[in-house]
């Protein structure tokens, strides 16, 4: 199996995405917060300069959560954020696990309610 990636016909440019290891952990969280009846949909977002997974609680509203990529921060801040409905960056790092942890405890508190 190849590791190549190949941009849509007719970009100009090359665009971010996110590797299988990084999509399996973040698609692994999605499938438990279904499961825990708070996510319903998502969508995945990949441009010149960041990817985003996107959470919604349902369909037709803004989404709860975005998971966002921006290699171009990996030397400062780090280049994975954390960002909430109303836009606010939660967390952000350099490694994708301490980012998603916030969500991962409030499911943690769903189960055991």
């Amino acid at each position: 199996m190849s590791a190549e990636v190949f941009p849509f016909p007719g970009g100009s440019s090359a665009q971010i995405g996110f590797t299988r290891a990084e999509l399996g952990r973040i698609i692994d969280l999605y499938g438990r917060m279904v499961a825990a009846g708070q996510w319903k949909d998502y969508a995945v977002e990949f441009g010149r300069d960041h990817a985003a997974f996107w959470a919604f609680r349902r369909t037709a509203e803004r989404p709860e959560y975005r998971i966002e990529k921006w290699p171009s921060l990996r030397g400062r801040q780090g280049m994975w954020a954390l960002v909430n409905e109303a836009g606010m960056v939660l967390r952000r790092g350099h490694e994708l696990g301490p980012v998603l942890a916030p969500i991962e405890r409030r499911l943690m508190k769903v189960v055991n309610e």
